[in-house]
């Protein structure tokens, strides 16, 4: 979505003043249409998609999957570990109602999402162990006993 017109040079004078005269109505437009269409863009992001951002490590004998849901229920996230992979699903809901100086206004923002997570190592899916904090998800699985036999320690010679 666009500002109106009136923030755009016409073509007659795109021609007299060349690229270089117009640059500064560019930039205000630019800056204009950034003003006004930021609000409308971060609430249409949730409904259109979220991808969480997420940390995988290999530590001795674990993975670790850290993911980050801010805004986020612990209820409405959904947690499945198979023996190679993670998938993290979940929902945000926010709803809010003000009523104040005679107005009344309500906003409702909603999105899903939904992140299968490749793992480094087998991994048992029994013993897998997840907490949430602060936004933060942390998914804390034991590698397999094939996976952890298959580890070796290399020593580092100076050159």
């Amino acid at each position: 979505m666009a500002l109106p017109d009136i923030f755009r040079p016409s073509r007659a004078l795109r021609h007299r003043g060349g690229e270089s005269f117009l640059r500064p109505f560019d930039e205000m437009r630019r800056m204009m249409e950034d003003f006004w269409m930021a609000p409308f863009e971060e609430m249409g992001r949730w409904s259109q998609t979220f991808t969480p951002r997420v940390d995988v490590k290999d530590e001795d004998n674990h993975v670790v999957v850290s993911a980050e849901l801010p805004g986020i229920d612990q209820k409405d996230i959904d947690v499945t570990v198979t023996r190679d992979s993670v998938r993290i699903a979940g929902e945000k809901k926010h709803e809010e109602e003000k009523e104040e100086h005679g107005y009344y206004r309500r906003e409702t923002s909603y999105g899903s999402f939904e992140r299968i997570i490749d793992l480094p190592a087998e991994v048992d899916e029994n013993k897998a162990d997840a907490q949430f904090s602060k936004g933060v998800l942390t998914i804390r699985l034991l590698k397999s006993e094939q996976a952890r036999s298959k580890q070796k320690k290399i020593e580092i010679k100076s050159a």
